[in-house]
């Protein structure tokens, strides 16, 4: 099945891209377009993916909207673009593992009642090398719901999803059901993920399929004084109760 690899870009994370397009050019699944949504001054990037050959590739679709929106808003508009069933988000700072693309395709081929497909994410550190932490659900289908009862078990300590948010492959109609990318500071990508995974079943592989940059600019390490991370929590948690408790997404 086709995919649309979604990447939300901007300027401080231009140095990652050409990590990012190599790790999509290893991929053995061959049928996908990366589109990339320019988050604010779009001059950095475009030059970027211009020296690494990425900009040169009728597989890649470049967009930009001006203004520093964040990354939700950059993925939903890549997202109104999309055409392909299947939608891979990609972090500008991170990367694909060479089977990722096929290996989550080929699991929503094999169950098609499922919504979304993720599998294990990696470290990837400064250095180069990449530990793999244990899944905190065991693989195999994941029934509606199941990942907010397991977030919620282990909040307020562990505030990270029981799988990783960044690498879950959507199916697209999915996602727009969802509309897309929450509107949250921060978790927009586990919002997300918990939301979809109310509303239909999923699949985790026992494989990993995404490498996860560490590196001190990364938005996730970065200190503020935004005090909305515990409402942000429980709206997630609510919604999700709500969703779960009514029709799968099919049926709506």
């Amino acid at each position: 099945m086709r995919v649309d690899v979604v990447t939300a870009a901007h300027a401080e994370y231009a140095v990652y891209l050409p990590a990012a397009w190599d790790s999509l050019r290893r991929q053995r699944h061959p049928h996908w377009t990366w589109r990339v949504q320019i988050d604010g001054p779009s001059g950095e990037v475009r030059d970027t993916l211009t020296t690494c050959g990425a900009a040169a590739d009728g597989r890649v679709r470049i967009g930009a909207h001006g203004t520093r929106e964040g990354p939700g808003v950059a993925r939903n508009i890549a997202l109104g673009a999309c055409t392909a069933p299947l939608v891979q988000n990609l972090d500008a700072d991170d990367e694909l593992e060479p089977d990722a693309l096929g290996a989550l395709s080929g699991a929503l081929a094999t169950h098609p009642d499922a919504g979304y497909a993720v599998g294990h994410a990696r470290d990837l550190h400064p250095d180069g090398s990449l530990r793999t932490l244990p899944l905190a659900v065991p693989a195999g289908p994941l029934a509606r719901g199941a990942l907010a009862i397991a977030w919620m078990a282990a909040l307020p300590d562990h505030t990270l999803p029981p799988v990783h948010p960044a690498g879950v492959m959507w199916r697209r109609n999915l996602l727009l059901a969802i509309g897309g990318w929450a509107a949250l500071r921060g978790v927009e990508d586990t919002a997300t993920l918990i939301a979809g995974s109310a509303l239909a079943t999923g699949m985790l592989l026992d494989i990993p399929t995404l490498r996860y940059r560490r590196h001190d600019a990364q938005r996730s390490r970065q200190e503020g004084n935004f005090s909305g991370g515990g409402a942000q929590y429980r709206l997630i948690l609510q919604r999700a109760a709500l969703l779960t408790a009514g029709p799968c997404w099919e049926d709506r």
